[in-house]
């Protein structure tokens, strides 16, 4: 055998067993941080409530509403063909006790009954309201008003996708903050407060809010309510509920102490109107439009040299019906890799630059090398193993050695975010489902995450031959569970 070749096989595979080790590493940081701001989160949550100040924030809020001090909020809905889950979704934001509200929900062009389910059900008559056209989108064919609900405003604009469907609400808008939502999900009515909250500790400094976004599928739902978290019967759900959790949990919340938090889930996300229509709004030609605008908004901030926080919340949480399909799912996350990529290719320049600090030189290059390159490190990683393992190139202390840092690993990794998740903002409590989670925290390192890896590749091969996986994919109900839901454009 070509000693040139031997020596390539064996070297990548060492680069391989220091990719995982170093990955890992990070991960373990990550959880650590994370562990300490949910305990800590916790603690304070514990001693307000020993203290009698506990906020469910409702007790400062009513003092609150009385002074008129609190900002006004309006959540910006785009709903493209969301017949079965648009009245579930609009009737969850109605319940929330909050004083200063707009519902804007955005009929972008749909082709099913989600309009005429509107019209009927509220009641909608034709509204003049002035539109502050600073973002161009679609033509707006109709503009209406509840007479039911004077704070719901729906808007009737040709098909433009989700980032055209936000920035039309945006137009309309007339709040000073927003809530970017799904029309697939369902927000908790005390999600709010916290999140308010939040804004307010923070003196305001706050551009944006990310919470929890959670897996409904399975769940006991009624009236527009999850009145108890439960694990769906389909597996693919059940992975992505451990992925959630580790993704939000651990992830998000260490990214947030680190302040180095790029992503706030499209799903829920608070923000500044006056902020993000400054900047341009959403971007409309790319995939992943929420992740790019909270790195525009980084990049933004430490241009103009204003102190700022991108801060993610353990508490609030938010409700979407995930893919039950493997189409659908592979669909969902080559998706969701090219928008990553789209998102890099922008911003570029913020990859390893010290001028946008920690967000440089932490952030942006983590997602550059372990979500970018990483699923083609990892793909191509398996392969050069499994070839050199065959050909009698390694020896079973490499093979060992491999197998714990990309396997064992992964699996600690995934056990541990669920353990934070039990001791912090438990949400199961059936003891069956619980027991579920922790078998699928094992079970998704063995086949589940080398074929996301996969999909990740194949986005990115998709991507260099200018092929954007838009995709069309089946919508279902918050009462079956039965159909998967999409996230559209």
């Amino acid at each position: 055998m070509d000693n040139l070749f031997v020596t390539f096989i064996i070297a990548y595979n060492l680069t391989i067993l220091a990719y995982f080790l170093f990955l890992n590493s990070f991960y373990l940081v990550l959880l650590v941080l994370a562990a300490q701001k949910l305990w800590y989160h916790k603690r304070k949550i514990q001693t307000e409530r020993l203290h009698g100040n506990f906020l469910p924030f409702i007790v400062k809020l009513d003092e609150e509403k009385k002074s008129k001090s609190l900002p006004s909020l309006a959540f910006i809905m785009p709903s493209y063909n969301e017949e079965n889950t648009i009245l579930e979704s609009v009737n969850a934001i109605s319940k929330i006790d909050y004083p200063y509200i707009e519902i804007i929900v955005v009929n972008d062009g749909s082709n099913d009954n989600t309009l005429e389910l509107l019209r009927i059900t509220y009641n909608l008559f034709k509204d003049s309201r002035a539109l502050n056209e600073k973002l161009q989108t679609k033509k707006v064919i109709n503009v209406f008003k509840s007479a039911i609900d004077e704070r719901l405003l729906v808007i009737d604009k040709e098909n433009g996708g989700k980032a055209d469907a936000l920035n039309a609400g945006l137009n309309y808008a007339r709040s000073r903050l927003f809530l970017a939502v799904d029309a697939d999900s369902i927000v908790d009515p005390e999600a709010i407060d916290k999140m308010i909250q939040a804004y307010l500790e923070r003196d305001s400094k706050v551009v944006g809010i990310g919470g929890i976004v959670r897996v409904a599928n399975g769940s006991r739902i009624e009236s527009g309510k999850v009145l108890e978290a439960r694990m769906p019967k389909e597996i693919f759900p059940g992975f992505q509920i451990v992925e959630y959790i580790r993704a939000f949990l651990c992830g998000r919340a260490g990214f947030s102490k680190l302040k180095n938090l790029l992503i706030i889930s499209g799903a829920f996300g608070l923000f500044e109107v006056k902020t993000v229509v400054n900047i341009g709004g959403y971007k409309t030609n790319i995939l992943g439009e929420d992740m790019e605008l909270v790195v525009r908004l980084h990049k933004h901030m430490r241009k103009i040299k204003k102190e700022y926080d991108v801060v993610f919340v353990p508490e609030p949480v938010c409700w979407t019906q995930v893919p039950e399909k493997y189409s659908t799912l592979e669909i969902q996350r080559i998706r969701w890799h090219q928008g990553l990529i789209q998102t890099l290719r922008i911003h570029w320049k913020m990859i390893f630059n010290p001028k946008y600090g920690t967000v440089g030189t932490i952030g942006m290059p983590y997602f550059f090398i372990f979500e970018f390159l990483g699923p083609i490190i990892e793909i191509t990683g398996y392969i050069a193993f499994i070839g050199g393992y065959l050909l009698g190139l390694l020896n079973i202390t490499f093979a060992i050695l491999f197998f714990l840092l990309a396997m064992v690993f992964g699996v600690l990794i995934s056990l541990f975010s669920l353990l934070i998740e039990e001791f912090t903002v438990r949400r199961y409590n059936r003891p069956l489902d619980v027991f579920k989670l922790f078998i699928l925290a094992v079970l998704e390192n063995f086949g589940y995450r080398q074929l996301t890896a996969w999909w990740r590749v194949k986005a990115t091969l998709l991507l260099l031959f200018r092929r954007k996986k838009w995709g069309q994919l089946e919508k279902g109900t918050f009462e079956s569970n039965e159909e998967d839901l999409k996230k559209y454009k």
